[in-house]
């Protein structure tokens, strides 16, 4: 989580990475072995969300750590991070997900089964997402970052 109001290259050039890597290897492994699309449509969904990625990262990230901020307000039980990861990571991804496989070719069926699986997976993914964006931004040395321990 940010403290105070700055935002600062180093928080953009983390959340990119973050978003870049983790969705890269999290799509393929679920659009491959979940939904029963070919190697060759998910590396084209793959490789077509890379700059997709890179254009809703930064945005993600703020609208996370306002999930978080709103999470904190309702609760400060130490579960209400990863609600706040996992509520986050469903509400913003899926809709983009979903315009990346139309683009690709993708069927309805496919579409459908490739974005509830997401959300459904999205439980243990938006958690661990929250994981390796905090320690994407310790590695960037985001300043004014902090983890909150959980």
């Amino acid at each position: 989580m940010r403290v105070g109001g700055s935002i600062s290259i180093r928080n953009a050039l983390a959340d990119t990475f973050a978003m870049v890597v983790f969705c890269f290897v999290s799509g393929m492994l679920i659009e491959i072995f979940v939904s029963g699309m070919t190697f060759e449509q998910s590396l084209a969904s793959r490789s077509l969300s890379i700059p997709v990625n890179i254009a809703i990262a930064w945005p993600y990230g703020i609208f996370r750590d306002a999930m978080l901020r709103f999470g904190g307000r309702v609760s400060s039980a130490p579960i209400m991070k990863n609600i706040s990861d996992l509520t986050a990571y469903v509400l913003f991804q899926s809709p983009v997900y979903a315009g990346i496989l139309v683009v690709v070719g993708a069927t309805g069926e496919q579409i459908v089964t490739a974005v509830a699986s997401n959300a459904v997976v999205s439980c243990g993914m938006g958690v661990l997402y929250g994981y390796f964006l905090d320690a994407c931004r310790k590695w960037f040395k985001v300043p004014g970052y902090y983890s909150q321990e959980v």
